[in-house]
């Protein structure tokens, strides 16, 4: 493996799109990666990690810094894996240990089973697997329902029928904050690519927890303290089953990397040494 030293923001070219990536500290590579989060999620951790790793952190096809040539394309978990094993392949640096968070984590689940010479270890935090959970037949009318009411104009509504699918609860002060007010056209375009093309693909994805067990890839489910009750604790815990592994437990709920950064770093860091 080949350490990379620290590299301003660059942009690669992959088939029918170009990745935004930063690349932070050297050592191991981690890659850090959500969906459809960007790059900027992710900063302080990244920080945090670049003190002895080389960091990579990359907005996902369509979302942000990263254009596609078809924005009527749909953004799925195998095209999102083969972006990041281009991405790792491109810096020589691997196998990595690769982070991915929400829909972020199915991508993950994608590049592993693709590509598991390139992930030595890889961390899927709180996966939105649907077809993993026993209700996904109710699951997959709600999440039809909310991307036609999204579609329809309604991006109230569809963020509220996002929360009851998720099972996640929000004050309302937060849930105006989020939804109301003035958007710029970049936020509009990535939330459009999110609904119309993206989330979809993201829920509808089953790994093949075999190929994930034989390829040799350390595997890791991590489950936010704060997430319990809702889906994505639900998923991950089908998906650490169909594995054969005991869920991990990471401070925080499901974007617990970015409430309380050291303390998710502290966490990663002592599963990764105890790997």
């Amino acid at each position: 493996m080949n350490d990379v030293s620290t590299v301003p923001a660059a942009t690669l070219e992959v088939p029918g799109a170009r990745l935004h990536y930063e690349v932070r500290g050297a050592g191991p590579l981690i890659v850090l990666i959500g969906a459809p989060m960007d790059a900027r999620a992710f900063t302080p951790l990244a920080e945090l990690l670049a003190t002895d790793h080389t960091v990579l952190t990359t907005d996902p096809r369509g979302i942000f810094r990263s254009s596609v040539d078809d924005r009527d394309q749909d953004s799925t978990p195998q095209q999102r894996g083969d972006d990041l094993a281009r991405l790792i392949t491109h810096l020589d640096a691997g196998p990595a240990v690769v982070l991915g968070s929400s829909g972020g984590a199915v991508s993950a689940l994608a590049l592993a089973e693709a590509r598991p010479d390139l992930v030595s270890t890889l961390i899927a935090h709180e996966p939105p697997l649907d077809e993993l959970v026993e209700d996904r037949a109710e699951l997959r009318v709600a999440t039809d329902d909310m991307i036609a009411t999204y579609l329809g104009g309604d991006h109230r509504g569809a963020f509220a029928k996002f929360l009851k699918i998720a099972n996640i609860e929000l004050p309302p002060f937060v849930f105006e904050a989020i939804v109301g007010g003035e958007r710029d056209e970049q936020s509009v375009a990535d939330e459009h690519f999110q609904y119309a093309h993206m989330l979809l693909p993201t829920v509808s994805f089953v790994p093949d927890a075999a190929a994930l067990r034989k390829g040799g890839t350390r595997l890791v489910v991590g489950i936010g303290e704060e997430s319990t009750g809702q889906l994505c604790d639900r998923t991950s815990r089908a998906l650490a089953a169909q594995l054969d592994i005991e869920p991990t437990m990471f401070p925080g709920d499901h974007i617990g990397f970015t409430g309380d950064p050291a303390a998710f770093a502290a966490r990663l860091r002592e599963v990764l040494a105890a790997g």
